[in-house]
């Protein structure tokens, strides 16, 4: 049978696939709905009826020999579903992997069974091991709609966790999914917290440990309210949505990947629990901690390194919540038997020049390549990185670990093994020298004269994302001038690129606002106290 989004069946071929009033022919209605299963009945649909279904309650829906939850979406226009079919989501169609036409049956979902557990946490109570461990199976198994995803979200942010508490909520989340095993007693990764723009340091720390004969499987996101993940960065240089069994062969020859972690089904609550922390900007120091734990556990590394950055505009901005932080991320990841190494580092202003899929791209490549171009902070943050986890290794003394990073780097190995992976993964074309940036553009200069004194991370991260970055991969935004600089008037601070009109003319509202740049004097340019 075609797989034509717009096939519909007649009601006399319907009744040659003997279907009852409770089993309808399957339609792909192909809306996105972002890690959500959302299924679509007509008003007047007889099975819509009968049975008593209400909007946005759970149903179970059940063809080829499979069955998922979803949330239902009542509909009233024929064009979209009609009374003879059932409409599946983008996400939910792909799961039961049918065809359109396909007969399939639909009923009330049961509530799940955590729902007491979950009621007692919006009331403030404190929840023990089977409480999490029964939210979250529920969690992965998409038995909660989202308004429930919200109130367990709200409840955890509100009342914050205790630590024992994260560390049940991390240990359910690494149950709900794959659990790997490289069977190497060491098998290392770096991790950010998030919120600095440019800050593309795993795609230089990855290569530079391969290269030293460490295991280093990189599994990354992709950008959700920032102007490129990491995925979407390496993207423009390799595939990075690869099957999770050539991801493997790839790190077992390779000794690390850079890919999309989507294919490898590890903590998938952790990615449903995203979905609503993200629109709700909810990033509560226990969540973050089972976050991103119980994806590193999962992924079976046994020494991560933690970056977090500090500063006026970054999720943490002083050093006595960076240290409430760290204690929590410790003891959790001590709880878990991974070793943990955590850097407070410099989060005052973007890392590297470039914020966006293709600048991004750039100026990684001309790190590894040792063009005098390239941007010293990213180098300099990315080896120091690099040479904590070198450290990992029993036969490096510490304190040696910058000077091994660096000289893999300057002599062309840390570049040879980014290739052999990109290679592995796919390797795309791409220029450093002549990057496919968005051909619209605008400059922002200074108004004044002086020294830059602020940066804000999260206004260039907001422009470079209404100039279509990440989805336009060569929108963004390419920073002349970073904390410190002399200007004068006129000088060019940064030029934003985009590839529609409409766009370019978002992010030139946006900086007409504020362009997220401070002229000042020297002394009022902000200091911090980090470990590099």
């Amino acid at each position: 049978m075609s797989n034509d989004t717009d096939e519909r069946l007649a009601p006399d071929a319907l009744e040659g696939k003997n279907l009852s009033p409770s089993n309808l022919a399957l339609r792909r209605v192909a809306i996105d709905t972002y890690r959500e299963n959302v299924a679509y009945l007509h008003r007047d649909c007889a099975v819509y009826r009968a049975e008593g279904f209400q909007a946005l309650s759970k149903v179970e829906v059940r063809a080829n020999g499979r069955r998922i939850l979803a949330t239902l979406n009542v509909v009233d226009d024929q064009n979209i579903v009609g009374c003879d079919e059932l409409g599946l989501s983008e996400d939910a169609f792909l799961q039961l992997d049918i065809q359109n036409g396909h007969p399939a049956s639909v009923s009330q979902a049961e509530p799940p069974e955590s729902i007491g557990a979950l009621r007692r946490k919006i009331g403030g109570e404190r929840l023990g091991r089977e409480d999490f461990g029964g939210i979250i199976r529920d969690i992965a198994e998409l038995r909660y709609s989202k308004i429930e995803l919200t109130a367990f979200v709200v409840a955890t942010n509100r009342d914050e966790l205790d630590r024992e508490e994260v560390y049940f909520l991390t240990e359910a989340m690494v149950a709900s999914g794959r659990t790997l095993d490289w069977h190497e007693r060491l098998v290392v990764d770096k991790h950010c917290i998030g919120g600095i723009p440019g800050n593309r340091t795993s795609m230089l720390v990855v290569p530079i440990v391969a290269a030293h004969g460490l295991l280093c499987p990189k599994t990354s996101s992709r950008a959700i309210t920032s102007p490129a993940g990491t995925a979407d960065t390496m993207e423009v240089l390799a595939n990075v949505e690869l099957p999770f069994e050539q991801l493997a062969d790839i790190v077992r020859d390779h000794r690390g990947c850079l890919a999309w972690g989507g294919t490898a089904n590890l903590s998938p609550a952790d990615d449903v629990l995203i979905s609503v922390e993200r629109p709700l900007a909810v990033d509560a120091p226990g969540q973050m901690v089972a976050s991103i734990l119980s994806k590193k556990i999962a992924a079976g590394s046994t020494h991560l390194v933690l970056d977090i950055p500090i500063g006026p505009t970054a999720k943490v901005r002083s050093m006595p919540e960076a240290q409430r932080l760290r204690r929590l991320f410790e003891y959790v990841a001590g709880r878990m038997h991974l070793s943990l190494d955590v850097v407070i580092t410099d989060g005052r202003q973007p890392v590297g020049n470039g914020v966006g899929p293709v600048l991004e791209a750039r100026d990684v490549m001309r790190v590894l390549e040792n063009d005098p171009r390239a941007p010293n902070d990213l180098r300099q943050k990315s080896l120091r990185l690099a040479g904590r986890l070198i450290e990992c290794s029993p036969d490096v003394r510490g304190g040696d670990g910058f000077a091994i990073a660096r000289d893999i780097l300057d002599s062309g190995r840390a570049l040879a093994k980014m290739n052999s992976i990109m290679a592995a993964q796919g390797q795309k074309p791409f220029d450093h020298n002549n990057p496919q940036l968005g051909a619209l553009m605008f400059d922002i200069r200074a108004t004044e004269s002086g020294v830059v004194t602020g940066i804000d991370n999260l206004q260039v991260a907001r422009i470079a994302r209404l100039a279509g970055a990440p989805k336009v991969i060569g929108a963004g935004v390419d920073l002349f001038r970073k904390l410190g600089a002399a200007v004068v008037a006129g000088d060019v601070l940064y030029r934003v690129h985009a590839g529609f009109q409409s766009d370019l003319e978002f992010a030139r509202q946006a900086c007409g606002k504020s362009t997220g740049y401070t002229i000042g004097r020297t002394q009022d340019v902000p200091h911090v106290f980090v470990e590099f």
